[in-house]
């Protein structure tokens, strides 16, 4: 079995890493701080076998079948800094532990950054959405806004054309679309509204009216957005990880940084923010590590 792997986070792809590498017999430690960023969402889709649980529940299920295998353990705490040791790398927790590994993953997922619109925070993840392969089945056919502008508002609300007619893009200021984009917009009958927000009026998180500042409200159902968002950990900056242009951590296909012994997976590689993705790469993380393991002791 050899030497310690530190997976840190506990959410779909931490579990998904630390099932595969306990299932190939390799001693693990997941540290996971317990604060997923889809702790408000209500039902979780387009996961096979799991279509419409809560993200707690699949998130539960998967803890109780990763511990069956003896040689995965789990803190329940924060790592808070990191550093490369001659042999690895040294993690540190809130309470001030230490533990050293020769791999180390991050599932630290990303931490996104509200706007300051009363109401949005409240509803984001339950009628405020990021993803219609997630959750636009639910809302289909509705009312529906895009928060959005330029070039981003033009790509979202054609992708969201595809689950409703009934679409409005709320430019929040001044249109950046081209006159092009204008014109097809309008062609396809979307209204543009380039009023700013006041506020969002709901329900429990679920929206009832888009409230302007010129004070006209609007009947709306769901609105869609894509935030801005920093990384949830620094610590793999802090081993000097790169990051993209888009401030996704910089992986290989085998879900290796450009650190050697650090890799990550899930929501902060990609955009592609779905339950099943983050199960997939962090199953790949476990393989490629087990296989590297194998490599540098056979």
């Amino acid at each position: 079995m050899g030497e310690l792997t530190i997976i840190v986070g506990g959410s779909y792809a931490g579990m998904a890493a630390g099932m595969a590498l306990g299932r190939a017999l390799r001693k693990v430690l997941i540290i996971d701080s317990g604060n997923p960023c889809n702790i408000q969402t209500p039902h979780s889709h387009n996961f096979l076998t799991n279509d419409g649980k809560t993200p707690k529940e699949i998130a539960g299920l998967a803890r109780q079948q990763v511990q069956m295998y003896k040689t995965v353990d789990f803190l329940n705490g924060l790592a808070t800094a990191g550093s490369k040791t001659e042999n690895g790398f040294e993690i540190q927790v809130k309470t001030g532990e230490t533990f050293t590994t020769g791999k180390l993953v991050f599932a630290t997922g990303i931490k996104d950054i509200m706007p300051g619109i009363p109401g949005f925070a409240e509803s984001w993840g339950i009628s405020v959405l990021h993803c219609p392969y997630c959750h636009g089945y639910e809302v289909k056919h509705q009312k529906t806004g895009i928060l959005a502008n330029g070039d981003i508002g033009f790509e979202q609300i054609s992708l969201i054309s595809n689950w409703t007619n009934d679409l409005t893009l709320y430019t929040d200021g001044k249109s950046t679309l081209t006159q092009q984009q204008t014109n097809k917009l309008l062609n396809h009958s979307i209204k543009i509204i380039e009023t700013e927000i006041e506020r969002l009026e709901h329900r429990h998180g679920y929206i009832q009216n888009i409230v302007l500042k010129d004070g006209k409200k609007v009947p709306l159902k769901a609105l869609y957005t894509r935030l801005p968002f920093v990384q949830h950990s620094t610590i793999p900056q802090s081993l000097n990880c790169e990051l993209t242009t888009e401030g996704y951590f910089k992986i290989g296909a085998a879900q290796k940084t450009t650190v050697h012994g650090v890799y990550a997976c899930g929501d902060n590689t990609t955009r592609m923010r779905t339950v099943a993705n983050a199960v997939s790469m962090g199953t790949t993380t476990g393989l490629m590590i087990n296989k590297e393991l194998i490599e540098e002791s056979f």
